[in-house]
Order: C-alpha cells, then structure tokens, then sequence
C-alpha cells in the first residue's frame, strides 16, 4: 500500500491561443488524477484477478486431497509355477492353486492426518500476496511514466504563454515600425528587423505546441481519457509537503511490500518442508470378487473386503530436508540483500533529488530579481527607441533579454514541482 498526501493546485497554466480557443469548453488536468486513471487502465490489473482465480484452483485441489479417493484397478495373470504340496493322501484331494488368477476391485483412501496440507495451503496463499505486490511493484513505474509527460506538456504550455506574450508586443511595434517606414522617419531595415524576430517567434510557439500535443497525446494513451489542445494543466503545490517529508524512509514504497512477501512466501515454504517429517495417517478400505479370494486354497471366484488404516512417516531423508531449508535460508538472505540494495539506491536518488529542489527553489528566488532588471533595461530601452535614439535591432535584444529571463523563471518553476512530484513518488507517497 502506498501513502497518500493531499496537495493544493495553485498554479494553472492557460494554453495560449486564439479567442475562439480559449473560449473552447476546456478540462483542468491534475497530476493525481492522471496517475490513478493510467493504474486503473494499465493491462497488468487484470493480473491480480488472474492470480486470484489461479490461487483458489490450486486451494481446491489441496483441500481435495482430504477427500476420499477411490480406485477401480483390475487384473488377470497366468504363473508358470505354483505353490503345490508334494504329498499325497488316500481319499484326500490337495488343493492346487491355479495356474491362471483374476482379481477386480474397487479401493478408497481417505488422509485422517495429513500435517502438509495446511502448510500447503499457507504457501499457495503467500505466493498470490507475493505475486500482486510484484504486479503492483511494476504498475508503480506508470507514475513517473504519467510525471515526465505531464510536466513536458505543462512547460511547453507556460513557455508559450510567454511567447504568446512577446509575440503580442512584436506586432504592435512592427505596426509602429511599418507606419515610421511609411512616412520616412526610419528605414525599412527598422521594420524588417521587428519582422524577423515576429516570424522567430511564431516558429517558437508552433514548436511549443507540436510539443505540448505530444505530450498530451502520451498522457491520453496512458490514461485512456480523451485529453483536448484546450484542456488546461494544473501545476500542484508540493512544497508544504516536501518539507514535512524530507527526512521520511521511502518505506512506502511497493517494492517493500513485495520483499516483505516474497519473505513470508519462503517461510511458508519452510513450514512446508517441516511437515514433511512428520507422520501421516492414511484410512483405506478395498472391495472387489478375485480367483482365489481371500482364501487361496478355494479356485473358485469369490467376493471379498479389506480395511484398515496406514502410517506413513519418513524420519530419514538422507539430509534432504536439511539441504531444502539451508536453500530457502540462502533465498531469504538473497531477499534481504535485494532490500538492502535497493534501499541505498533510493536513498542515493532522494538525496539528489532533495538538491534539486533546494538548487531550483533558490533559481526562482534569482529569477525574480533578474526579470526586474531585465524588464527596467527594456523599458528604458523602448523610451529610447521610441524616440529614435535606438535601433529596432537593439530595441528586440532587449526585449529578448526579457523573454529568455521570463523563460528561464516559467522553466524553472515547472522543474520545481517536477523535482518535488518525482521526490514524493520516489518515497512511495501518493498524490491526492
């Protein structure tokens, strides 16, 4: 079982676009709601049905075995020697038992003492709670699957929105440009250099947005919702519960769930094994018409009946069992070394990913104060254009300083809550 933590959507990112589009009846799209939907769809639920109904197939055959069993067996031989009696009596006839013998019957067993049956039956039971926490281990990648698509398409979504912004900006000076050209106050390179950069621009965001659709088309595919260009992505705020989960043990993760499964499964198995040793106690019972019955001195056919109880037990095995649990003790270090493994290794990555979050969460902090320099520069950069003391060309680096500052800040803030949503699925904790 993963944890679940609640999380406050306060970040949406509109998709630039024309009027009409934005006036479209539009979805808001929620990371966990994404990731619940693509565990529901992936093919590998099926699995823990199948595995349920293959457990209960198996359970019924063990629990048929205490059930009485019958046998009809049935057999004719002939002997070329027979037990005679090398006397002979005046007026006594011997009996010589034939050559040739028949028997037909019916056998039953019923197990009164089995003491394998009920540790079978516990070993079927944890290999079905072993094999969903293994199908559960592998649906768990889905989310960070459904994680890297979802912030692809919401950071091509807010660097668009920035693009769809300069490109405003760029056809009202071009408009501008044009008219000065028109009346001879600046010369047509003036114009040409606006236009330049306004057809730049337009390439940008087509690019964003053959991006964004390929992203959203993932995220359909792996959620199986129809998702539209006008759906609208909604950034979740982290940050309040990274902080509360930054020295948490990834313990909640599936993968422990299947270690701690994969252990009891061993040591049902084990169990096993130790009945095995153990006596068992077999009632049987046998009816059936036989040439010579049960008399083998009478050559004639007759009917006849067997019953009693049977004892097995097997106190020696020439060190078998002792050899199958050192084997399932070895197995039960290879399941703790696994743990070990993959606890340093998630450990490595959460402490990587913890200095992404504090290295971004500081870049955004810078990101603020240099868009505040970049937008004073542009500002006086454009008083100055206006008045014709710059060039248009001086006038779009400025302005492109302000983009670039502007991307790099949108860029950042999506890497952040990525950097966060990927620390909370690296722990095991569920969004909400």
């Amino acid at each position: 079982m993963t944890a679940r933590v609640a999380v406050a959507v306060v970040v949406m990112l509109p998709l630039a676009g024309s009027l009409g589009a934005q006036n479209a009846r539009r979805d808001t799209l929620r990371l966990a709601d994404l990731q619940r939907a693509a565990t529901r769809l992936d093919p590998r639920e099926q699995q823990l049905a199948y595995q349920r109904q293959a457990t209960a197939l198996r359970l019924r055959t063990i629990a048929a075995d205490r059930l009485p069993s019958l046998i009809g067996e049935g057999m004719a031989q002939y002997q070329s020697v027979v037990t005679t009696i090398p006397i002979s009596l005046p007026n006594v006839n011997v009996p010589r038992p034939p050559h040739d013998t028949y028997d037909a019957h019916v056998a039953a067993q019923e197990r009164l003492l089995d003491p394998t049956l009920g540790p079978r039956a516990d070993v079927e039971r944890a290999g079905l709670a072993e094999a969903e926490a293994r199908v559960r281990t592998s649906i768990y990648s889905l989310r960070s699957e459904v994680n890297d698509a979802f912030f692809s398409a919401a950071l091509a979504q807010a660097r668009a929105g920035e693009i769809a912004a300069v490109i405003s900006d760029l056809e009202s000076q071009l408009r501008v440009a044009q008219a000065r050209v028109r009346e001879g106050a600046a010369l047509p390179s003036e114009a040409a250099t606006i236009e330049a950069e306004l057809l730049r621009r337009r390439q940008d965001r087509s690019d964003l947005a053959a991006n964004r659709s390929a992203s959203l088309a993932v995220l359909a595919a792996l959620t199986g919702r129809p998702i539209g260009a006008n759906d609208t992505l909604a950034l979740p705020d982290l940050a309040s519960t990274v902080a509360a989960r930054r020295d948490a043990l990834p313990r909640a993760r599936p993968e422990y769930a299947q270690f701690a499964r994969a252990r009891e499964h061993l040591a049902a198995q084990e169990r096993v094994v130790s009945a095995q040793s153990k006596p068992r106690l077999t009632a049987f019972g046998r009816t059936g018409i036989g040439r010579p019955g049960l008399n083998c001195l009478d050559n004639s056919f007759n009917g006849y009946w067997i019953a009693g109880v049977q004892v097995q037990w097997t106190p020696w095995t020439w060190g078998n069992m002792d050899r199958d649990r050192e084997l399932l003790a070895l197995q039960q270090q290879i399941v703790a070394s696994d743990e070990d493994a993959f606890t340093a290794a998630t450990r490595r990555v959460v402490e990587r990913q913890l200095a992404d979050i504090d290295r971004l969460a500081a870049a955004l902090r810078t990101d603020d104060t240099i868009i505040a320099l970049r937008e004073r520069i542009e500002q006086e950069t454009r008083h100055r254009y206006d008045e014709a003391v710059v060039t248009a060309a001086e006038y779009v680096d400025r302005r492109n300083d302000v983009l670039a500052a502007r991307l790099t800040r949108v860029s950042h803030e999506v890497e952040l809550a990525q950097a966060r949503a990927r620390y909370l699925t690296t722990i095991g904790l569920e969004l909400r």
